[in-house]
């Protein structure tokens, strides 16, 4: 595919991506039928509150998670939204706390939910530093304060929400991708974008998306194979 310095067309396109687009890379959800996460009760490893009754096993679980990333690589949806960039200004608004669309090449992506290869502070949540390996009960801040994952963890603020807003207020095209739709406060960004042309949701199970002004096109395929279609049609319009 020959290489484009700029994109051709300057209609904003917003991605909303989600844990289905990192499944097929090799990325566990984690969540089962029951809101377990491999056995555990939710708060107990992804609250405040259950950092502070055991910060050993969350900081195990979360490494157990930062091994497996490390392991993984972006696939066919990852590159194809990379590639995009070729035609289209874009930024990815996504809930995983992956690195995948960056390995992919996406060079605006916004993190609602926290950085897994990003550690911080557990006192002081600007105190934030890159982190590739385990946190231990014996890695401190400046500070002397214990090292924590740099994830939102239920009942914490979604600090980036309304850099989120300002970005999908200003798409001419949405792309929902991998995601249930169903988890807020991210699940409510679709309604502020009021500028979109168009608005497409891939995902094998769509759930039902509504917008005020303009219908949803459901492409009810995985991540891979419902980018491919997508992408060949969003460059053959242009």
């Amino acid at each position: 595919m020959p290489k484009i310095q700029s994109p051709v067309n300057m209609k904003k396109i917003v991605v909303l991506s989600g844990a289905g687009i990192s499944a097929e890379s090799g990325i566990k959800t984690f969540r089962d039928a029951h809101g377990l996460w491999e056995g555990h009760d939710i708060t107990e490893v992804a609250s405040p509150e259950g950092f502070t009754k055991n910060p050993e096993l969350v900081l195990n679980f979360y490494n157990l998670r930062r091994r497996q990333l490390l392991e993984v690589q972006p696939n066919l949806a990852h590159q194809l939204l990379a590639d995009l960039e070729q035609y289209y200004p874009i930024n990815i608004i996504t809930q995983n706390v992956d690195d995948l669309h960056e390995r992919a090449g996406n060079k605006n992506v916004l993190h609602l939910h926290g950085e897994l290869l990003k550690a911080r502070s557990s006192k002081n949540e600007n105190y934030v530093v890159e982190w590739h390996s385990d946190i231990n009960m014996n890695n401190l801040c400046p500070d002397g304060y214990l090292m924590r994952p740099h994830i939102v963890w239920f009942g914490e603020a979604v600090p980036e929400f309304d850099r989120a807003l300002d970005l999908i207020s200003q798409a001419a095209i949405v792309i929902v991708i991998g995601t249930s739709m169903q988890v807020y406060p991210a699940a409510g960004l679709i309604q502020y974008a009021t500028k979109a042309e168009n608005i497409f949701y891939i995902d094998p199970k769509p759930a039902y998306i509504h917008h005020t002004t303009i219908s949803v096109e459901t492409i009810a395929e995985k991540a891979t194979t419902g980018m491919e279609k997508l992408f060949k049609r969003l460059i053959s319009s242009i």
